[in-house]
């Protein structure tokens, strides 16, 4: 007879999830489901607001990433005003959003992900997860806390909040940056630094070498892929072009604001999520998992794959690195984790590099702002994903439409895709254990949702 498989709570990942698989009479995989909770209403609740007011609202959609709502959401208000800002501002605001960065992947590596390596797919759920690795590595455990919250308390020391930030205002920045703030942060990133150096070393020769054929074909599918590039290419994390990869590698770049040019969001029956997909490639959107059209990734291993380069040098000696090993476009799902700890390394080299710059220090940190009529598109690279903020404004300064589009949710339909493939090659006669339903869901903790 055919039956159903039900896996709720999808654990240790950053939200709430669960998946459904049907097994047909034979016990194969027939069918499969990701489900994610994904509320739609900020879309509706900010028509109407002073749109000055925006960056303290939108911060709200996600507690692990406020700080990337909070600065796309800035830049689609200074859009809408018709304002820059000055050099200083411009810096301070990525200055936070890559320590944010730093942050976010520390969290995810060691908290959420790495028990699923270090103690094993098949280690009992009760021991496989922080708690258990803080008792198998208590001195490396302690670092990381130690570490994860330097991150976070450099963002509340300076910005005044680390979640639900304020510091981000209409045409840049809400306080000057002082030598010493200078100073004491440098000092504290440093640390990072060699911490995420460290995390790099012991990921790619003590945490993933016994795994590498698992992390070659779990949840392996082919997809497109999407994310931010500087003027040359380069990793951006910050600002520049929307790059959008086809699965051969070839690709088109287009400023944030034409993204409806090349972007579709389709609602599936099963998903509270929209399902965004690329339209420029093909007419319309399926969901079959088997003959997908569309699809496309994003995240640390989209922005692997879609940059030419990293500008700073030792995330590009790790770029080159991976690439030698696993090739452009690399299509293996799990490399998410490996790519994670490359960006790692490149924002806390950034962050530095920031902190070096005189310009950092300048007293002129936000442009004057009037309200007025016009549309704004915000584009920051999320941990998740690309997050695009976009909005339109009355002559009021009033908001009279936003769209967004999460990062996460452009890998809805992959992330379906993974667990599909993960699934049908791992339960075959019916026959399930709790290994192999960890290992599926490995397939979507590799995404970050």
């Amino acid at each position: 007879m055919s039956q159903s498989i039900h896996i709720s709570p999808l654990t240790r990942i950053e939200g709430h999830a669960s998946i459904d698989i049907h097994l047909d009479d034979q016990g194969e995989v027939a069918d499969s489901k990701l489900h994610i909770m994904s509320l739609r209403g900020f879309e509706k609740f900010v028509e109407g607001k002073p749109a000055e007011e925006l960056p303290r609202i939108v911060n709200r959609i996600c507690g692990i990433c406020p700080w990337h709502h909070h600065l796309a959401s800035n830049k689609a208000v200074d859009g809408c005003f018709g304002v820059t800002p000055p050099p200083a501002g411009h810096k301070l605001r990525e200055l936070m959003h890559t320590i944010a960065h730093a942050e976010d992947k520390l969290l995810h590596f060691f908290f959420l992900a790495a028990a699923d390596f270090v103690l094993g797919p098949n280690t009992d759920y009760q021991a496989r997860n922080v708690i258990g690795l803080a008792k198998a590595n208590p001195d490396l455990a302690g670092k990381v806390v130690r570490m994860r919250q330097k991150a976070k308390m450099l963002l509340e020391r300076f910005a005044g909040k680390a979640i639900h930030p304020i510091a981000g205002v209409t045409g840049g920045f809400s306080k000057p940056m002082t030598e010493q703030d200078r100073r004491d942060m440098q000092e504290q990133v440093r640390e990072l630094l060699d911490f995420a150096l460290f995390t790099m070393d012991f990921a790619k020769n003590t945490v993933f070498p016994p795994y590498l054929e698992l992390i070659q074909s779990l949840g392996r599918i082919e997809t497109g892929f999407i994310g931010t590039v500087g003027p040359a290419g380069q990793l951006s994390l910050y600002d520049g072009n929307i790059r959008l990869m086809r699965p051969d590698g070839t690709f088109q770049d287009f400023a944030p604001a034409e993204y409806t040019q090349y972007i579709g969001e389709h609602v599936a029956d099963h998903s509270y999520a929209k399902i965004p997909y690329a339209k420029s490639w093909e007419e319309g959107v399926s969901m079959d998992l088997d003959r997908p059209k569309g699809m496309y990734r994003s995240n640390c291993l989209a922005r692997m794959n879609i940059v030419d380069s990293i500008p700073t040098p030792r995330a590009q000696a790790e770029l080159e690195e991976f690439r030698e090993r696993f090739g452009r476009p690399a299509q293996a799902t799990m490399l998410y984790h490996w790519a994670r700890l490359i960006e790692e390394v490149y924002a806390c080299e950034h962050a530095m590099e920031l902190l070096q710059d005189d310009a950092i220090v300048d007293l002129s940190v936000r442009t004057p702002a009037e309200p007025r009529a016009g549309r704004g598109v915000g584009c920051v690279e999320a941990p998740r994903g690309t997050l695009i903020h976009d909005y339109s404004t009355d002559e009021k300064g009033l908001i009279t439409r936003a769209n967004m589009i999460v990062g996460t949710t452009h890998n809805i339909g992959p992330m379906n895709m993974s667990v599909h493939q993960a699934a049908r090659s791992l339960i075959h006669g019916g026959e399930v254990n709790e290994e192999i339903l960890n290992s599926i869901e490995m397939a979507v903790r590799a995404y970050d949702p």
